[in-house]
């Protein structure tokens, strides 16, 4: 089984405006989701919520000095990186396919490096 993280990007709107009720549902939908990747035989081995892209720092490194930290995220954009699942899968396609019913309005899927000593990236 390999390893995929799904990054789950939305506008950050909705969090103006949600309400108790809307937030319930939002958590349905993503322990439904957690129930079909487990009919599904693969496995979400972690995940976690983000705090609005506002309450981001970003370390910049910088060749012969020392690192530059910045408040907020490192690039403007309508939709924010708000959270992340760590899925075991069988391949690609069984990955993708879950991403498919993930409750997000993107999700980035990108398979998880094998850092072992004898392991080199992929090209």
């Amino acid at each position: 089984m390999a390893q995929y993280m799904f990054l789950l990007y939305d506008s950050e709107e909705w969090y103006d405006n949600v309400t108790p009720d809307d937030w319930q549902q939002a958590m349905k939908l993503h322990g439904a989701f957690a129930e079909a990747v487990e009919k599904a035989g693969a496995r979400i081995l972690g995940g976690e919520a983000l705090e609005r892209s506002t309450t981001a720092s970003t370390v910049k490194q910088r060749e012969g000095a020392e690192p530059l930290v910045t408040d907020g995220p490192f690039i403007e954009t309508k939709e924010a990186l708000g959270g992340y699942y760590v899925i075991e899968a069988r391949d690609l396609d069984q990955a993708l396919e879950l991403a498919k019913i993930c409750p997000s309005g993107n999700v980035e899927v990108r398979p998880v490096m094998d850092t072992s000593s004898d392991s080199q990236p992929s090209a």
